[in-house]
């Protein structure tokens, strides 16, 4: 079976208006409300033998039952035996489609031997003016014969698919002109055989690869289905450019519509961008709306969804798609035992009482420190109010202290102070009191006689310590004319 091949080639704007102008077609708005009772048939390339007729139950199984009415397979192009069918493989196919009234078979058919050589360009010209001469037209009458005999008269024929590529031998590049009048002589072969009801399938690649497909266009009355091969690959990086781009997805609708022809997409799939599922799903959605005549993904590697695990996520999103909705099952209800909780109880452990030690406060005792008493010294009367004071006799040793007389007080110098604790040395003992001399006979002060005032020295605590108590002394001399008294 020949595989499909795609290449990239640049986009030519030229070539689209000059395909236009040679075809005379409109471009016509996208058919945004199919006509009423169409059907889209739903198949997948499997494989071109028995192998291929196989797998299809299988294939629905994987759908949820549904239904495959689109049996895809080619016939191969390396002899002029093979494009006449001379391959035991038809009979499976054909008694497949007999087993059901609405199934399709769809059949690629090529339109030269050697088909895949990479026969040049020049030789190509060669053989499609050839084919336009009839020099072929006899192995085509004898596939149409084969078909017809074997009860498959209503086949689609794919025929000279991706004529505007660059890979198969009946491409439409090396002579536009010629290759037309050559597919018109072989549909036109076809049909004269008695009982058949073929319905032909032009359908180039998407976009601009060799040529631009229009240019290859044979006409309406040659023509049943327009179909277009598309896969994930250039030109055009998206999905969106894939339908804008020029000989794409929007110019096959619009070109079809014009010309009053289905469409459809003999093959489909993934390609260049690995497991893209954003692109199946945007795919599926086209096909969706503009309701095509039947379409069947490439099913192998690196295209497919079923048999490729390579493309785990597009195979969930084209299952989840085409598959065969079932009906939601009653999820039974099943009764939940009710288990009782034993009551296990808790044991009570008493805590220990554990007394607290009293640890008793030690009775720190606060220090008494006397207050000594400082006499509050008695100011000297005014030499004017006060009258000389008289000296008393001096007191024997033995004779007690007389007390001071309220009524004659007489200067006290001011009290020495306490001399500063000094709790680490040890105390000094006291002296004991020596015996003091008696003291000698005074003569009697006169009344005008001097006085002495002494005024204490304070140095401070620490140097008190030092230097002792100091005192100093001022005398007097008041005179006796001093008084006015």
């Amino acid at each position: 079976m020949p595989r499909p091949r795609h290449r990239l080639v640049s986009t030519c704007v030229g070539t689209v208006t000059a395909g236009l102008l040679a075809t005379g077609a409109a471009l016509a708005a996208p058919d945004d409300d199919p006509p009423q009772g169409a059907d889209t048939a739903m198949g997948a390339y499997l494989g071109y033998g028995p192998s291929g007729v196989a797998r299809i139950p299988y294939l629905s199984q994987w759908l949820g039952g549904r239904e495959i009415r689109v049996g895809h397979t080619y016939l191969p192009g390396e002899q002029w035996s093979g494009v006449e069918g001379d391959v035991e493989f038809l009979e499976e196919w054909a008694e497949w489609r007999r087993a059901e009234k609405d199934r399709m078979f769809v059949l690629n058919v090529p339109m030269q031997a050697r088909n895949e050589e990479r026969v040049p360009d020049w030789e190509v010209a060669q053989l499609i003016r050839a084919g336009a001469e009839g020099q072929y037209d006899r192995h085509f009458r004898k596939l149409a014969e084969r078909l017809v005999a074997l009860g498959v008269p209503d086949t689609v024929v794919v025929l000279g698919w991706e004529m505007n590529g660059t890979t198969y031998t009946h491409r439409c590049a090396p002579d536009p002109r010629n290759w037309k009048a050559y597919w018109r002589r072989v549909v036109n072969t076809m049909r004269s055989v008695p009982g058949q009801a073929f319905k032909f399938d032009f359908a180039p690649n998407r976009g601009t690869d060799a040529i631009g497909w229009t240019t290859c266009y044979p006409g309406d009355d040659v023509v049943d289905v327009i179909g277009m091969d598309s896969y994930d690959q250039g030109p055009g990086r998206t999905f969106e450019e894939h339908v804008s781009q020029p000989y794409g997805l929007q110019q096959h609708v619009d070109f079809a519509k014009a010309h009053g022809k289905r469409i459809s997409f003999p093959e489909w799939g993934l390609f260049r961008n690995g497991d893209n599922a954003q692109y199946v799903r945007q795919m599926l959605k086209w096909i969706e709306q503009h309701k095509p005549l039947y379409h069947t993904i490439t099913d192998y590697c690196p295209h497919g969804v079923w048999r490729c695990k390579q493309n785990p996520q597009s195979a969930l999103v084209f299952r989840e798609a085409m598959g065969e909705p079932r009906a939601a099952e009653p999820t039974p209800v099943v009764p939940t035992p009710v288990i009782p909780t034993p009551v296990v109880p808790t044991p009570v452990i008493p805590t220990p009482v554990i007394p607290t030690p009293v640890v008793p406060t030690p009775v720190v005792p606060t220090p008494q420190i006397p207050t000594p008493d400082v006499p509050t010294p008695v100011p000297a009367p005014s030499p004017k109010d006060s009258v000389p004071p008289v000296r008393p006799p001096s007191p024997s040793p033995d004779a007690p202290e007389p007390a001071p007389s309220p009524s004659s007080p007489s200067p006290s110098p001011l009290a020495p102070r306490p001399e500063p604790t000094r709790p680490t040395q040890a105390p000094k003992p006291e002296p004991k009191p020596e015996p003091k001399p008696e003291p000698k006979p005074q003569p009697k002060p006169e009344p005008n006689d001097s006085r002495q005032w002494c005024v204490p020295l304070d140095f401070g605590d620490w140097l008190n310590s030092i230097v002792g108590n100091q005192s100093v002394c001022v005398s007097f001399d008041w005179g006796k004319n001093f008084w006015p008294f």
